[in-house]
C-alpha cells in the first residue's frame, strides 16, 4: 500500500484528502504544519505529498525545498488557494509534481493522481518502459522506475537492461548489495543472448 503524506494547517482539507487517499489505497498521515511535516519526513517513507504552500511559521515552498536538500525525490502536488506566478515558479524548479487549486473536489485529487502516477500505463511496449524508467531514474523518482521495471520485467524476463536498470535503481536507493545482485543477473542475461 502507498503511503501519503497530506500538510495542511485546516482539519477539512486535511479530512477531505485523507478520505480521497484512503478510496484510492493509500495510507495516509497528516501534519499541521510544515515543521511537524519535516519532523514525519525524518523518520517515514512516503510515496507522496500533498503540501499547502500557505500555512504559519514554515511555508509549503519552504517544506519542499527543504525536502529536495534532503535528497527526499518524490512526487509533491502543491496545494494553495492563493495561485502566484511567483509560487508556481519556485515549486516547478524544486520538482513539484502537480498544483492543486483550492477549493478542490474528491474528483480533481483522483485526476491528478492519474495525471502522476497512471501516465505510464500507456506504455506497453518493453522499448518504451525502459526508456520512460530511464527519464524517472534520471528524475530521482526511484519508486516509480521501479514499479515501470517490474512491468517491463513481466514482458520479458530475460531482458539485460530491465535487470541493470532495476540494479541502478538499488544502488540509488543505497543498497548496493542488492544492486550488484541485479547487475550480475543482466551480466548474465548479456552472456545467453
Amino acid at each position: 500500500m502507498k503511503k501519503a503524506l497530506v500538510v495542511d494547517d485546516t482539519k477539512n482539507i486535511r479530512t477531505l484528502l485523507t478520505t480521497c487517499l484512503e478510496i484510492n489505497d493509500y495510507e495516509v498521515i497528516t501534519a499541521k504544519s510544515g515543521h511537524e511535516a519535516m519532523e514525519l519526513l525524518n523518520i517515514e517513507k512516503f510515496d507522496l505529498v500533498f503540501l499547502d504552500i500557505k500555512m504559519p511559521e514554515i511555508s509549503g515552498t519552504s517544506v519542499l525545498k527543504e525536502m529536495r536538500e534532503m535528497g527526499i525525490d518524490i512526487p509533491v502536488i502543491i496545494m494553495t488557494a492563493f495561485a502566484t506566478v511567483k509560487n508556481a515558479v519556485d515549486c516547478t524548479r524544486l520538482g513539484a509534481a502537480a498544483y492543486l487549486q483550492k477549493p478542490f473536489t474528491a474528483e480533481k485529487v483522483k485526476s491528478v493522481l492519474n495525471e502522476i502516477f497512471n501516465n505510464d500505463d500507456n506504455i506497453d511496449d518493453l522499448e518504451g518502459l525502459l526508456k520512460h524508467s530511464r527519464e524517472l531514474i534520471e528524475a530521482g523518482r526511484n519508486e516509480d522506475a521501479y514499479n515501470i521495471l517490474k512491468k517491463a520485467l513481466s514482458i520479458n524476463p530475460s531482458c539485460s537492461e530491465v535487470y541493470y536498470l532495476i540494479g541502478i535503481v538499488h544502488e540509488k536507493n543505497g543498497d548496493v548489495k542488492q544492486a550488484q545482485k541485479f547487475y550480475e543477473i543482466a551480466e548474465r542475461f548479456k552472456i545467453d543472448i
